[in-house]
């Protein structure tokens, strides 16, 4: 072979790697691109603060997972009602890319709305929302749970429906902690045709209610029974501080291994007159 052949294997060599690395730049670039836009929007569509609701203490502490794309479908909202209660609402949809951000931009704006509208029981306005998502959408399966803080004489009650999320954890003043264990529904997206149940639970003064997604619980290699009591025990321990603390505490020492994100939001409401 003349040396000029192998100058010319060797500059056409060097241009092919020099085209694979500029693809490989692209789409890298491309990948993070894809990322930056759905983190804003997720973020964008986490409400940056929750409103003042008669009286009714709220908090709420989101933490993306650090592993893979640093984005999910974990959503929570809490805002007043025209009847003076105060919805609050915490889910979580399949998946952890930017179709997953996308549903659940798209499920937490219908459930808003339904539930402002209808001002119907959550069990009633949960099934609304699974029918809609049935018959308009392709939105991957979701679970949620959807509470109203409500008045009942002179205190409050809890007004509750699930659709195939972990129960509402109850702290007392004095560190008694207790899941609303319940039938629970079905997740969004499996049957729009059964029924889902309602469930009530009168509040004590003092009483903290903290709703939760699983990337706060579920650990790959640890029973969730396990992690559930371990969060008990936390949220019993650290029940005297404020509530923004209280949601902190819960968030950084959470038993997951950072696979998933994850969101918690506690709901006090005010002691009787």
């Amino acid at each position: 072979m003349s040396r000029t052949a192998s100058t010319d294997d060797g500059d056409e060599l060097l241009a092919r790697l020099e085209a694979l690395t500029a693809q490989a730049r692209a789409q890298a670039e491309s990948q993070r691109s894809r990322v930056e836009l759905a983190v804003a929007l997720q973020r964008g569509m986490l409400p940056p603060g929750l409103p003042a609701v008669r009286g009714v203490r709220l908090a709420v502490r989101y933490a993306p997972a650090y592993q893979g794309l640093n984005v999910g479908g974990d959503w929570y909202d809490a805002f007043p009602m025209p009847d003076g209660s105060c919805a609050a609402i915490i889910g979580d949809v399949l998946g952890h890319d930017l179709a997953a951000a996308a549903a659940m931009a798209e499920i937490r704006n219908m459930l808003r709305a339904l539930l402002y509208d209808r001002r119907t029981p959550p069990s009633l306005v949960l099934a609304r929302l699974d029918h809609t998502l049935h018959a308009i959408t392709e939105a991957p399966v979701t679970t949620a749970c959807l509470a109203r803080l409500e008045t009942e004489g002179d205190g409050w009650r809890l007004h509750w429906s699930t659709a195939g999320h972990l129960p509402p954890l109850v702290v007392t003043d004095g560190g008694r902690s207790r899941y609303l264990d319940a039938e629970p529904g079905l997740p969004l997206g499996v049957d729009d045709a059964l029924p889902r149940p309602d469930h009530i639970r009168r509040l004590l003064d003092g009483d903290t209610v903290l709703m939760f997604t699983d990337g706060l619980v579920e650990h790959p290699r640890r029973p969730l029974d396990a992690c559930l009591g371990e969060l008990a025990a936390l949220a019993s321990a650290h029940i005297g501080l404020p509530l923004d603390a209280l949601c902190r505490v819960l968030a950084d020492r959470h038993p997951s291994d950072g696979h998933d994100d994850l969101a918690v939001l506690a709901l006090r409401p005010p002691p009787r007159p």
